[in-house]
């Protein structure tokens, strides 16, 4: 199996270490509002900075009392004593978690946009590497007309740059904190802390919310994740239909002592790719769950939570996996040209038939006439195996409107994407 994930800076943003010690940065960042507002006197404010997540101690206090806010107050209360007063003051449990929460998104989507943007480089140098060479392009699956290679990966390309935007506007939409209490109308906090803090937090402020920062926020960093998982997807699967026997254009990375089969030793399977194209419906289903966290009971109730405690950590970390695996599979794709070649031929020409139907309409004859005359012999090559080329040349009814050089010109490859540049230029990659 090849593989290169080795990054664990994502999992780290998920562990239970970091889940307390963000809770207990939220808890210290106001407390340091209140210490300048003089409600909290500087010696206890240095005890309560100098104080610890203790992760097993928090989990052992919290198999008794099944509550995970108290479990790190009471460890805190351990380790401040008397002082322990001055910690949590007006605040409810989702002011901190909730908050908190968005440290976490806010840093993982930092390194799924750089991801995002590893992969984008990593397409472009692919694009422009096989800028000019031809291969067939498919509607349906079924053979159309010439392009080139490096046209369908400048497709995927530009694709990744909408999802690098779309990922930095999901940041924006979830990286925002609340400090307003238990039903959101600041009854024991003042407006003015939740400014501080949050803005000492490098977070926006849910200008109106109840127990709560909103979910919606949330439901669109889930799906912008979604989003950007289908179009790896996308990827994945073109690269595997590219890599069908009876295509076999290109080949997804294939180490030295791999094997695709424990029965067939022939099998060479587009395996990472399916991979890629399964956990994208993952994150899909992340997506949808996300969405239902939106409508909840009143202010509030505790139904998201459950969701929330799987499909964050887990849709980023598959996204965060997807994007690596993606790029692997970019950077050490085998391309094959001859093969491209090959496979412009398989149709016997009849890739061209829409310019000939269209020279023949520009030397006067009705479209529809055109049309049937030309799908009539493109027909006949497909059943007869015989050259499109042929078989026009020799209908009179294309002879006298179109003479050997100018039909033959019909049948260039090359005329096909004389405008490829421009298309680059305007994808930004020249």
């Amino acid at each position: 199996m090849i593989e290169r994930y080795t990054r664990a800076a994502m999992g780290r943003i998920w562990s239970e270490a970091a889940k307390y010690q963000a809770w207990l940065r939220v808890e210290i960042a106001v407390c340091e509002a209140y210490a300048r507002r003089g409600r909290i006197p500087a010696e206890p404010m240095a005890r309560i900075r100098a104080t610890r997540v203790e992760v097993d101690r928090i989990l052992e206090i919290q198999r008794r009392v099944k509550h995970e806010m108290i479990s790190l107050l009471t460890s805190l209360e351990e380790q401040l004593g008397a002082d322990s007063r001055f910690v949590h003051m007006g605040l409810t449990t989702s002011d901190v978690w909730d908050t908190a929460t968005a440290l976490q998104l806010r840093d993982a989507a930092d390194l799924l946009m750089a991801g995002q943007e590893r992969l984008r480089q990593t397409l472009r140098a692919c694009a422009l590497r096989y800028r000019d060479t031809l291969t067939i392009a498919r509607t349906h699956g079924v053979h159309a007309e010439p392009t080139t290679f490096g046209l369908k990966v400048a497709v995927w390309y530009v694709e990744a740059g909408r999802n690098l935007e779309r990922l930095r506007r999901a940041r924006e939409a979830i990286a925002v904190g609340k400090l307003s209490g238990a039903v959101g109308n600041f009854a024991h906090v003042e407006p003015e802390i939740e400014d501080e803090v949050c803005r000492d937090l490098g977070l926006g402020v849910e200008p109106v919310s109840t127990q709560i920062v909103q979910r919606d926020r949330h439901a669109e960093f889930c799906a912008a994740l979604a989003v950007a998982g289908a179009s790896l997807e996308k990827i994945a699967l073109e690269i595997r239909g590219l890599q069908r026997t009876e295509v076999l254009e290109a080949q997804e990375p294939f180490g030295e002592g791999q094997k695709g089969s424990s029965a067939m030793p022939h099998k060479r399977n587009p395996e990472l790719a399916e991979r890629i194209c399964g956990l994208a419906r993952l994150l899909r289903s992340n997506a949808h769950a996300a969405a239902e966290n939106v409508a909840l009971w009143h202010e509030r109730d505790i139904s998201h939570s459950s969701v929330e405690r799987v499909i964050f950590p887990d849709s980023t970390i598959l996204l965060d996996y997807m994007l690596d695996l993606t790029a692997f599979v970019i950077e050490g794709l085998e391309v094959d040209p001859a093969r491209m070649a090959e496979n412009l031929e398989a149709s016997h020409g009849n890739i061209y038939s829409q310019r000939v139907l269209l020279k023949l309409t520009e030397s006067g004859l009705a479209r529809q006439v055109a049309y049937e005359l030309v799908q009539k012999h493109a027909m006949r090559a497909w059943k007869e195996r015989r050259p499109l080329l042929e078989l026009l040349a020799a209908d009179p009814a294309v002879a006298e409107r179109l003479g050997p050089g100018e039909l033959k010109a019909c049948f260039d490859p090359t005329w096909y994407v004389r405008h490829v540049e421009t298309i680059f230029r305007r994808a930004g990659l020249t």
